[in-house]
């Protein structure tokens, strides 16, 4: 039941997490996160309202020792990131576990600016003290992010949904982007989305779902939803029964887009969406 209710923030927070960062009221001037955990205590500080904060720092400090502290800084934003607040009392900083060995991480949740861009994370490893702290981050772009533990063995995982889907058919309001699933080991993020099959069934179903509520406005504009949909069900090796369906839709007419209309008998778009599902590595 945990899970659903992740998705279905996942699901949502494309829609509005581009708006509600800019409708915060926070206050003006310095602020500061410090968590800590097992001797390790992590402080992050900024400037500035966000999404227009600036001057963001971090300091990390293990047995009473500080062994980072430096601007923050991303390809995507420069040294202008600001923290992905999406509530007043939302934590920004992080210190948890990513994989089964080694200590702690730092996680730190980053927004680029922008009305629909791009949503940043950095995870900060603590090594051994001559090789000091690794820094590697991944831009999960409009879905946003959320930590969380996933797995039986207690890591926690990055929760998102797949980018490359907005726009891809339609504008970005009625595109839908399927469940994405990252993990971080040995320095970098894994896309392990197909070791949480329920977790793809329950996104899919969710997506069928809008796709058919798309009936009381007889279909205008469903291409987004249903190519997500088709992502989820390719991964979980329907593909065959993915094809059968987007035929018979096609030609019930109930594929549309309010930007590039499509007649009932066309087939154009579900060829295009195969294309793009196989270039994506969701058909085979």
């Amino acid at each position: 039941m945990q899970h659903r209710s992740t998705l279905r923030q996942i699901i949502a927070i494309a829609a509005t997490l581009a708006v509600s960062i800019f409708t915060l009221t926070l206050p003006a001037g310095a602020a500061t996160q410090t968590v800590s955990s097992r001797g390790v205590v992590v402080t992050y500080t900024y400037r500035g309202t966000p999404p227009l904060s600036s001057h963001s720092r971090l300091k990390i400090s293990t047995g009473g020792e500080v062994v980072y502290d430096q601007v923050v800084r991303s390809k995507w934003c420069g040294s202008e990131c600001s923290p992905n607040i999406v509530a007043r009392d939302r934590k920004v900083v992080h210190i948890v576990h990513l994989s089964r060995s080694g200590s702690p991480s730092v996680v730190l949740d980053l927004y680029s600016g922008g009305a629909h861009c791009c949503f940043v994370e950095q995870v900060y490893t603590v090594a051994a003290k001559s090789e000091g702290v690794h820094k590697a981050e991944f831009n999960f772009g409009n879905p946003g992010v959320r930590l969380v533990k996933l797995g039986a063995n207690g890591n926690y995982d990055f929760l998102s949904a797949n980018n490359d889907f907005a726009y891809a058919f339609t504008d970005f309001a009625a595109s839908g982007m399927p469940i994405e699933i990252f993990s971080f080991s040995n320095g970098a993020f894994h896309n392990v989305t197909l070791s949480f099959p329920n977790l793809i069934r329950s996104d899919a179903g969710q997506w069928m779902k809008a796709f058919r509520s798309q009936a009381s406005t007889h279909y205008q504009d469903s291409v987004g939803l249903v190519a997500a949909w088709a992502a989820d069900e390719d991964m979980l090796g329907h593909s065959a029964g993915v094809a059968r369906f987007l035929t018979a839709q096609a030609k019930a007419g109930h594929l549309n887009s309010a930007l590039n209309p499509i007649t009932p008998s066309d087939q154009k778009y579900v060829v295009a969406l195969q294309k793009f599902l196989r270039r994506h590595g969701y058909l085979k």
